[in-house]
């Protein structure tokens, strides 16, 4: 008999365990993120849809100056924020590898070691962190802009929220950005 294989594009597993594959999927979060800037810096905005279980939820939210990077990992805090539900199995499908390989390669953890000393998005990092601990979320990498559903709509609900009339500002960013470097 063959090993099951997860399949990263299609999200599922091989055919020949589509049975486990239902009832894996129906028990795991799917999280899908995605983070806009008009400007780099300037207005941003995050888009998520979280799934389980046959529910879907859409969020969203704009900033009046930001980066594109800060609204890709804030897009994943805030995902992993509205998660009440302790055990569950958590995919993480984003286009951003700044957000991916940070953690997937773990530079992350150099950089908490370090105590962040002059990187970038610092604050939101720390913020991750027990968010990581807690879920143990798993990542995988999507291709932005080449027609994966929930990355598009991601997208849409990113722009739109960077486009609106009532953004927030984003303090840590606005009193930090000249002394922090990618």
């Amino acid at each position: 008999m063959k090993p099951e294989h997860w399949n990263k594009e299609t999200g599922s597993f091989k055919k020949s365990s589509k049975q486990f594959s239902n009832l894996y999927f129906c028990s795991m979060i799917r999280i899908y993120t995605d983070g806009a800037a008009q400007g780099n810096p300037g207005p941003g905005g995050y888009g998520i849809i979280l799934k389980f279980n046959g529910h879907i939820k859409e969020l969203s939210e704009g900033y009046r100056l930001t980066t594109n990077n800060r609204m890709e990992l804030l897009a994943v805090i805030v995902a992993l924020e509205a998660i009440k539900k302790l055990g569950m199995a958590i995919t993480v499908y984003s286009d951003s590898k700044y957000v991916i390989d940070s953690i997937e390669k773990g530079w992350l953890w150099g950089w908490q070691k370090k105590n962040f000393a002059k990187k970038a998005n610092a604050d939101l990092w720390q913020r991750y962190i027990p968010l990581h601990h807690r879920f143990t979320p798993k990542f995988s990498w999507v291709k932005g802009h080449a027609g994966h559903p929930e990355n598009e709509r991601c997208d849409q609900l990113a722009v739109s929220a960077a486009l609106s009339h009532d953004l927030l500002i984003d303090n840590w960013y606005e009193e930090n950005r000249t002394r922090q470097t990618d």
